[in-house]
């Protein structure tokens, strides 16, 4: 019998309604003869509730007690997704991340799975039981519980299929698959029948919300095949695999593969920095120490020995950054730190794009074009990315995508 891991995700389990769907969905492919592993997220917009209600209680809530609160969403959703499958006549045991095997490390809110023990997965296998786990969440060495970030639940479907050597790992969505670009934001995009790994890596870690970064990145490493589906139609869907580099972006005819959007960003300034070394290391090792991921970096020239150095952050790390920044401007004299939240990173991701010059030429004018300013610029050999004004960050997204032709 082969193995499917089947993860879905908020929306898929937002009503009692969907739940039963889910449970439908589920109980065909076990009655059509496959050993099925379930990965469920919290039902629809509940993680994000929770972070409001500690919002509203702390500005700057523990790491752990959070960990303990945003766990418990999962929860609710493999006890109903279980009882569900019940109803059907499906044999079903509610597990929670620690029951399921992972391991993480100690970061908590960001933890990364270090280990999987695929023994109490096979167990309930073999015992003819489908096992519906909380994703999202793992244990910690010091046996407290841990979260994987946001899209976590995705890093625990991989993780488990890589664990139980599964024959397919199926994410389910409110989407059909994976797109040039968001669909909320341009109104012809393109689903892709298959994507790379490398380029769902840039296109997550920019902005694209379908997978998790992590998890791609995990699925990479341990050769899982991820198969991108919708829960509310049967369709294709889309393929993230290694062999997409022979049949990517050249091969469809296109050097862009797709367009990502971030309006969760913000830029920090350190203004008058003293130009001698150490000070950048200084400041950016003191945000990796706290776990704050830095992506796009500029230094502006040097002007009498002083420079501006400037840097973006997820919004959500803004509060715990600017500490950081300022106690940095402090102690090595800089003029002072400023911060914007008022941005947007749009970024063309292309397998195609190494051996392509010009791209980033057609990206830059199709934002004069519109009359878009470019506040910063990062790139990689398959991507570039640039820093907008909030208020032009769709209408930048829907530019690019027009002048690379990826609509229908």
């Amino acid at each position: 019998m082969s193995i499917v891991v089947q993860k879905f995700g908020g929306t898929s389990v937002a009503d009692v309604e969907r739940i039963k769907r889910v449970a439908g969905r589920v109980a065909a492919t076990v009655r059509a003869g496959h050993q099925v592993v379930v990965v469920v997220s919290a039902m629809g917009h509940t993680t994000d509730e929770l972070v409001d209600l500690a919002a509203a209680i702390s500005s700057r809530p523990d790491p752990q007690t959070m960990d303990v609160l945003l766990a418990t969403g999962e929860q609710v959703s493999i006890a109903l997704v279980a009882l569900a499958l019940m109803e059907l006549g499906i044999r079903a045991r509610a597990l929670l991340g620690g029951e399921a095997g992972i391991r993480t490390d100690g970061v908590h809110q960001r933890a990364r799975v270090v280990a999987v023990d695929p023994e109490p997965l096979n167990t309930w296998l073999a015992r003819g039981v489908t096992p519906v786990v909380a994703g999202f969440q793992g244990v910690a060495p010091d046996g407290t519980i841990t979260t994987l970030g946001r899209g976590g639940s995705d890093l625990t479907a991989v993780a488990l299929a890589a664990a139980v050597r599964a024959d397919a790992c199926e994410i389910y969505s409110d989407v059909a698959g994976i797109y040039t670009a968001d669909p909320r934001i341009v109104p012809r995009v393109r689903k892709l029948a298959v994507v790379s790994y490398e380029e769902m890596m840039e296109l997550s870690s920019l902005g694209a919300q379908v997978l998790q970064g992590r998890a791609v990145d995990y699925a990479r490493a341990h050769g899982v095949t991820i198969h991108a589906r919708s829960t509310f139609e049967d369709g294709p869907g889309t393929l993230i695999t290694e062999q997409a580099k022979e049949a990517g972006a050249m091969e469809r005819g296109q050097v862009v593969t797709g367009v990502a959007y971030d309006g969760q960003v913000a830029k920090i300034c350190l203004i008058g920095v003293p130009d001698r070394p150490g000070v950048a290391s200084r400041i950016f090792s003191e945000l990796g120490r706290h776990n704050i991921n830095v992506d796009m970096i500029v230094q502006s020239v040097d002007r009498n020995q002083v420079t501006d150095l400037c840097f973006t952050v997820q919004r959500a790390d803004l509060t715990r950054a600017l500490d950081l920044a300022r106690e940095v401007a402090s102690a090595v004299g800089a003029a002072g730190v400023s911060a914007d939240e008022n941005v947007a990173k749009v970024s063309a991701v292309g397998a195609g794009m190494a051996d392509h010059p010009g791209v980033a030429a057609t990206m830059f004018a199709a934002l004069a074009e519109r009359k878009i300013n470019i506040q910063m610029i990062s790139t990689s050999e398959i991507k570039i990315s640039c820093l907008v004004d909030a208020e032009h960050g769709h209408e930048a997204v829907r530019a690019i995508h027009e002048a690379f032709g990826l609509g229908e």
